[in-house]
């Protein structure tokens, strides 16, 4: 590769950082939000379950149309196109509020809310596997583990502290009796969020891909032969961790905003907390995987998921939720992505990623949006004498992700040459020496903290 090229190369990895975080505001403003926006319209616990149904279905599918586009147009007018569409989406929902705000067909505003979130969600995915195609090409395969950790850790730590001053600017606005202000405002920045990394997109250099014919296979030939093969095991896995856990955590909005009523701020500091508390551990789990293998970072986040729900409904104080279950759920499911991810790059050929990531979240999809669905009837229908029906769901879901870990784990396995884990003591020194906060190199890596707020 010569030096010109590299230079392209290194330009577009930094690019990549810079429109995370903006990519990483949008969500901050916009889809933490739409949750406790459903909630504040009056929107049943059912529809509330049913956002993160149609999240689960419609998403995937979308990618999986989206996956057909890479080869007819490059990969960069690809996502141009959509994500511009998926920023102008936000309006309906600030529509939605005024409306509220005015009394007008209040009764039809959540499953109006439900269409316009289906239609976002369509949008936000179309374009994911051009994405995710594109960023295999610029980053070296030996680096891949530690560099999307270390992306991850920047647009991560952005999107914590967004999302914190967002849930404190919404309560603000609460206790002026303008709550839907406060959407209305959120909404807006995340529409001007996306733009922001549109425009960063468009900057970004796009190696040539040469897409062949026959890299082309139908998700009805992936499906029946996905227990043929490890990546399609792999597959089937991790849509079973995904439907037994949509069964409680398109909940947990209701449980700490209707339940026990926390404040915006509160609830978004149990939220994002814990998901900013295990941002460093992103960089442990993308060397762990680098060297001892993306299975056993499976295996470890595995063991672990199942006893999340039970964590979650133990005690009720906002210290105890932001420091044990949000905190290991954070750090838990940090080593799941992270390693499905790179379980794609290791297992499939470049000329069939775009697919293989849209299959995988096709089924990851079918998964949430069965469990979903599932949690929207038992919320609707189950009654328990001794615990409230909420609590039994969380039950419910623990018991089916230790079911889905103890039989889906050992028909899978690694492909790449890894290293076996060292003894106990020379494991906790390679944890604390990954441990080391690499954030400002990162940043320098990039340019400079400013480079990030001013674009050129």
């Amino acid at each position: 590769m010569n030096k010109t090229i590299q230079q392209k190369f290194y330009d577009a990895r930094r690019h990549s950082i810079k429109e995370g975080i903006f990519a990483a505001a949008r969500t901050s403003f916009g889809d933490s939000y739409v949750a406790p926006f459903a909630i504040a319209i009056k929107a049943s616990n059912s529809v509330v379950a049913l956002l993160t149904s149609v999240l689960g279905l419609l998403g995937p599918l979308s990618q999986v149309f989206g996956s057909k586009l890479i080869g007819k147009e490059s990969r960069k007018r690809i996502l141009t196109k959509t994500v511009f569409i998926e920023a102008m989406m936000w309006v309906p929902f600030i529509l939605i509020a005024a409306l509220f705000y005015f009394n007008i067909i209040t009764n039809l505003l959540p499953l109006t809310l439900l269409f316009f979130f289906s239609t976002y969600t369509i949008f936000q995915n179309l374009g994911h596997p051009a994405w995710f195609s594109w960023m295999g090409d610029i980053v070296e395969e030996k680096h891949r583990g530690r560099w999307f950790s270390k992306r991850n850790l920047i647009t991560g730590f952005a999107a914590v502290i967004i999302a914190i001053l967002a849930a404190l600017l919404l309560d603000f606005f609460k206790k002026q009796n303008l709550e839907l202000a406060g959407f209305s405002i959120l909404f807006l920045l995340a529409l001007v969020s996306r733009l922001i990394s549109l425009k960063i997109l468009k900057k970004q250099y796009e190696p040539k891909l040469k897409v062949k014919d026959k890299a082309y296979f139908s998700f009805k030939e992936f499906f029946l032969n996905a227990k043929n093969n490890n990546f399609g095991r792999f597959t089937i896995y991790r849509a079973m961790i995904a439907l037994s856990s949509a069964i409680c955590a398109s909940l947990v909005a209701v449980y700490l905003i209707r339940d026990l009523r926390f404040s915006y701020t509160n609830y978004m500091l149990i939220i994002m907390g814990g998901t900013f508390l295990s941002l460093f551990s992103m960089e442990i789990w993308g060397k762990f995987a680098d060297k001892y293998g993306n299975y056993k970072a499976v295996i470890i986040s595995s063991i672990v998921i199942p006893i999340i729900p039970i964590l979650w409904i133990l005690h009720a104080s906002i210290w105890y939720l932001l420091f044990i279950p949000s905190l290991i759920e954070g750090i838990a499911w940090a080593g799941m992505n992270l390693a499905t991810g790179n379980f794609i790059y290791d297992n499939v050929s470049p000329q069939k990623r775009g697919l293989a990531v849209s299959y995988l979240n096709m089924m990851w999809g079918i998964g949430v949006f069965i469990g979903a669905t599932v949690s929207a009837i038992l919320i609707k229908f189950l009654n328990t004498s001794f615990i409230t029906p909420i609590i039994a769901i969380f039950i419910i879901s623990a018991i089916a992700r230790a079911l889905v870990a103890a039989i889906g784990l050992s028909k899978i396995r690694e492909v790449r040459k890894t290293k076996s884990i060292p003894n106990t003591k020379s494991f906790i020194h390679i944890v604390f020496k990954g441990a080391r906060p690499t954030l400002v190199h990162e940043v320098h890596e990039v340019t400079s903290i400013g480079s990030y707020l001013r674009m050129k």
